[in-house]
């Protein structure tokens, strides 16, 4: 399992999400806010030139957010860390064992990352929650709910297993791909999610005995893709098989039996 060992300028400032620090140096502080960096270009609104008005809009776009991370089932707040009075270090790391990445945003192109993908970024990155829309929600379950970053800085994200990289755009402008596969994008990049065959016999014969479900994500366009090599539900099932839990059948317990 990799980890990310940061080393912050004094004054330099970085933020994660909840339960993703590891350690840090004693002078660099730590802030735990309801709100991420959100059209600011990384600077906190503190209310001031705006009187009332100022602060309600502030409260306002910090209810909005935590909200939204409520209905994407992400932790509320956010971890700061700030050197001070020199360099500092910061420790971060995901969740899965697998690999990590640092993208390198340039106000051009913002990259949109599966939700529990995100681990730390710098405090110029705006953070925000985009959503693939409801139909596209109810179909492929992981891709309903996004992270989009944008600005400048780097965005470190984690995933399962190895990161492979693709571009829809050398294999024909289009791929599928398991949707709990998906790890995240480049802007410019079409997401969508289109059933596996019909409810046929051999839909369901994929469903069901492909462990594949009935649907798959679609990525289109010119750009980056980052897919991991596990998804979460194959880890969870090898644990529970490595445990002695398994006692469904292939078919995910449609015919098992259980004797007494």
């Amino acid at each position: 399992m990799q980890m990310a060992v940061v080393n912050l300028t004094a004054g330099q400032t970085v933020y994660c999400e909840a339960g993703k620090f590891l350690f840090k140096t004693a002078n660099v502080s730590m802030e735990t806010r309801l709100s991420g960096p959100s059209g600011s270009g990384g600077r906190q609104q503190d209310g001031s030139g705006g009187g009332m008005g100022g602060m309600l809009r502030q409260a306002m776009g910090t209810a909005m957010q935590v909200g939204q991370r409520m209905l994407a089932g992400e932790s509320l707040a956010f971890q700061y860390f700030t050197a001070q009075g020199g360099e500092g270090t910061v420790g971060f790391a995901g969740v899965l064992p697998g690999e990590m990445r640092a993208l390198e945003l340039d106000g051009r192109r913002a990259w949109f990352a599966e939700k529990d993908a995100f681990v730390a970024a710098e405090s110029s990155v705006d953070f925000g929650i985009a959503f693939a829309g409801a139909r596209t929600g109810m179909s492929g379950g992981e891709g309903f709910v996004l992270e989009k970053f944008t600005g400048y800085g780097t965005v470190i994200i984690a995933g399962a297993g190895n990161f492979i990289d693709l571009n829809p755009a050398d294999f024909g402008g289009r791929i599928e791909v398991d949707t709990g596969c998906v790890v995240a994008f480049e802007e410019g990049i079409q997401y969508g999610v289109q059933r596996v065959g019909g409810l046929n016999r051999q839909g369901l014969m994929n469903a069901v005995f492909g462990g594949e479900g009935l649907s798959l994500a679609t990525l289109e366009g010119n750009g980056r893709v980052i897919l991991q090599s596990l998804t979460i539900e194959g880890l969870a099932n090898a644990l529970k098989k490595a445990q002695g839990g398994d006692k469904q059948g292939p078919t995910g317990g449609l015919f098992s039996t259980h004797t007494g």
